[in-house]
């Protein structure tokens, strides 16, 4: 199914898988994946970036050609890089998709987007939407829980646990049969409320997974918990205050029950308080204590005796006027990278004082404060333009909920995708990671690609189209069924419904069972002029067909085709009804049927009925029998006689046949062909062969009889001029001879080959031949007259 197994298959554009990102790509922040395949888009997350605000936070949304054109937007989790941009996107484009999340992830989406409206130091003419904006995007968002399948316009996706924050999702996409994993962001380890991102039980063609931390690894939890609750042990124990940069939910929750644990297990630092400045902290604790049932057993076994998130030592800061700045304490403030808001505010108030501490527990994106004051600037920019000392310690200890090196190799160890696309990861770091996956996975036939921002991974796949039985046509090959054996390369005969990329066969009538669909039958009914007798009309239709019979239609006589196409004479009427059930078969026959009408009102005949244009085969040779019978008794004026009919058959089938250009003779024979599969089966095709049919096209070929005698004197001459005539016209037919084909037909154990063009039958089965010649001959006769109204050309 990957590329490589379609390396002698020509690439089109359906079998081209294509990944772009247009936020994420060798860099953290705005997420936003576009997947293409099969004529259907998917978009992965929608995000801003952090570093920076307005228009140019958003991913490169101008990259894509028709917001319209996209089916799904599918949001991981609640985080502003991954869900900030979605009310701009669904109501500043002409996005109509749509869009599936979680139901923690939507419950906490709205409060975190709602602060971010307040909270934006921006001015208004620069807000990416407004708070109208945000509760309009809300009733499109739909809600999702784990493991459950959705499908839309034949794109199917189910979601996995991620662990990286509550409601955090995978999402597992599958289109035509390729599936397509999106990690988000994920964790593989355990933590004191979270469970483990689950690793899926199937196979994977594309896995798109984070690349936040490259081939770094994170220290055991265990350690870093002490090393996290001695730094702040030793700010507050000099006097200082601690600030730890955190967004509100997601890490938070996490930091604040160590704290609360270790501030239990230490009874000297009860008087040092612990705040929590969050306004949004109530109302997202309510969103914890819904979803319980989505965290690890640990957090559930807690729940069972009491509220994990009710602390005894953490107070909640709804902001500065409610702070009382007086001594050594603990403050947790949003945003976590210090771009704005409370947690600014109190880092400019405490940085000059190096008693005080900050502590930054998670990633920090390029371009952000947070990330900045790691590298232990002297002074820092103020919001208000200022430059003041940087004086207080910064320390930095990773609580990221992302995936390290271990964990993100051990997680394609166990898939063992044969494509890897790389995204939400600093370029450098996502190099590096590149590099040692490529080196790990070195002749494994794993490919790892990590596109830059509007750069497009192209991978090809060769999906396979199968077909399900179902019903009626299912019902012999159904488990109970007896001798399965037996119905082994049967071939089945019924309709195949295509919806979207799923094929099913089955009877018309088990359509209305299995699908929406309907059968209905079409009765056509076409009325023709004739105005000759009954008894004429049945007569010229005998001589296209066997099965005719005779009934009455209310009190009018009725002429039945092959029990499928009826034909009625009114009473005192100048034209005739004929009537059939449309299917290609009937439209054939009844095609046929009017034709032999027409050419019966234009060219009457006597009451012995209707001489077709083209006379049966059997017809032509009484007509030779009785010219070389009169050549025998010398019977000259009746032998001119029977040369001139014959001159008139052969004018009949060669001028106008072989006047014709190629497309049209080849178009009158196909309907022949449609005619005595009709009455015989499916035909094949095969390549005309001179040893069966002889050099000649369309050229009558003279064969003398036993006790024929050679005529002499000046019939003689006459003979030999007309031999040099036909030799000419052979020469001249060979050279402008295009390819053409015969027919094979397997027939009462006997093999029949049969010439549309010349009206010749090839069998060793004389019964049978006789019986195929005198079909096809009939079905020239209705054919061919139908094209004498076609100029000759």
């Amino acid at each position: 199914m990957s590329s490589s197994s379609s390396a002698k298959r020509k690439v089109t554009t359906s079998d081209l898988l294509t990944i772009m990102p247009i936020g994420a790509g060798n860099e953290v922040g705005r997420s936003c994946i576009i997947l293409q395949y099969k004529g259907k888009t998917v978009m992965f997350d929608c995000g801003i970036h952090p570093a920076h605000s307005g228009l140019p936070a958003l991913p490169y949304f101008d990259m894509i050609d028709d917001p319209s054109a996209i089916d799904l937007l599918l949001v991981s989790h609640f985080h502003l890089d991954h869900a900030a941009a979605v009310p701009y996107f669904l109501e500043k484009t002409s996005f109509k998709g749509r869009v599936f999340m979680t139901h923690p992830t939507k419950a906490i989406y709205k409060m975190l987007l709602t602060d971010y409206v307040k909270v934006s130091n921006i001015a208004i003419d620069d807000m990416l939407f407004d708070e109208q904006d945000l509760n309009r995007s809300l009733d499109k968002v739909e809600q999702v829980n784990y493991h459950q399948e959705v499908e839309v316009n034949g794109i199917k996706f189910w979601t996995y646990n991620a662990g990286h924050v509550l409601g955090a999702a995978m999402f597992m996409v599958e289109i035509a049969g390729v599936r397509i994993l999106y990690t988000g962001d994920f964790s593989r380890q355990e933590d004191r409320h979270l469970m483990a991102a689950e690793i899926p039980n199937m196979n994977v063609d594309v896995l798109i997974v984070e690349s936040t931390y490259g081939v770094q690894v994170h220290e055991a939890r265990v350690e870093r918990e002490r090393r996290f609750t001695g730094i702040i042990s030793d700010i507050v124990r000099r006097g200082g205050r601690c600030l730890i940069p955190v967004f509100a939910l997601g890490r938070a929750q996490e930091l604040l029950l160590i704290l609360d644990e270790y501030w239990s297990d230490h009874p000297e630092l009860h008087n040092i308080p612990i705040y929590y400045a969050s306004s949004l902290a109530k109302k997202c604790m309510k969103v914890y204590e819904t979803y319980i049932n989505m965290m690890n057993e640990r957090v559930q076994r807690q729940f069972d005796i009491g509220n994990p998130f009710k602390f005894k030592h953490i107070s909640n800061l709804k902001g500065m006027g409610d702070f009382d700045d007086s001594g050594a304490c603990v403050v947790m403030a949003s945003p976590g990278m210090l771009q704005s808001g409370l947690s600014r505010e109190l880092f400019e108030k405490w940085c000059s004082d190096k008693r005080n501490g900050v502590l930054l527990p998670g990633y920090s994106v390029e371009g952000t404060l947070a990330k900045h004051i790691l590298s232990e600037p002297a002074e820092i920019t103020t919001s208000s333009g200022l430059n003041v000392p940087l004086e207080m310690s910064v320390d930095y200890i990773s609580f990221s909920a992302h995936s390290d090196f271990l964990q993100t190799s051990e997680f394609i160890d166990i898939l063992q995708p044969p494509h890897v696309v790389l995204v939400h990861g600093d370029a450098n770091e996502m190099a590096r990671l590149k590099s040692s996956l490529v080196q790990k996975y070195e002749g494994k036939h794993i490919s790892v690609h990590s596109p830059r921002n509007c750069q497009t991974v192209e991978l090809q796949f060769r999906s396979e189209k199968v077909a399900k039985i179902v019903g009626s046509l299912a019902a012999p090959f159904s488990k109970n069924a007896e001798d399965k054996s037996s119905k082994e390369g049967k071939i089945l005969s019924g309709i195949v419904v295509r919806k979207d990329f799923a094929h099913t066969i089955m009877a018309p009538t088990d359509l209305a069972t299995f699908t929406q669909l309907k059968t209905n039958i079409m009765l056509q009914r076409l009325t023709v002029p004739f105005h000759h007798t009954f008894v004429m009309l049945r007569s010229s239709l005998g001589l296209l067909y066997d099965g005719i019979s005779l009934k009455n239609n209310n009190e009018q006589p009725c002429l039945v085709i092959h029990n499928c196409v009826n034909v009625i004479q009114p009473a005192n009427q100048n034209h005739v009804i004929v009537e059939w059930s449309s299917n290609p078969v009937n439209d054939m026959i009844a095609d046929s049927v009017v034709a032999m009408i027409l050419q019966t009102e234009g060219n009457p005949s006597s009451d012995k009925g209707l001489t077709p244009l083209i006379e049966p085969m059997e017809d032509i040779n009484k007509d030779n029998n009785s010219t070389n019978d009169n050549n025998e008794n010398g019977e000259n004026a009746d032998k001119s006689e029977n040369k001139d009919k014959e001159g008139e058959n052969s004018n009949t089938s060669n001028s106008f046949e072989d006047n014709l250009k190629p497309e049209m003779r080849r178009s009158l024979e196909a309907k022949v062909r449609k005619i005595l599969e009709a009455q015989y089966g499916k035909m094949d095709e095969v390549l005309y062969d001179e040893k069966y049919f002889g050099k000649s096209k369309n050229k009558k070929i003279e064969t003398k009889k036993e006790g024929e005698s050679e005529e002499k004197g000046e019939g003689e001459g006459e003979e030999k001029e007309k031999e040099e005539q036909e030799k000419e016209k052979e020469t001249e037919v060979e050279e402008n001879k295009e390819e053409r084909f015969v027919l094979k037909l397997a027939l009462d154990s006997s093999f029949v080959l049969i010439d549309v063009r010349d009206g010749v039958v090839i069998t060793e089965n004389a019964g049978l031949k006789d019986r195929i010649t005198t079909s096809l001959n009939r079905a020239r006769a209705a054919v061919f007259p139908i094209a004498e109204t076609i100029p000759v050309f």
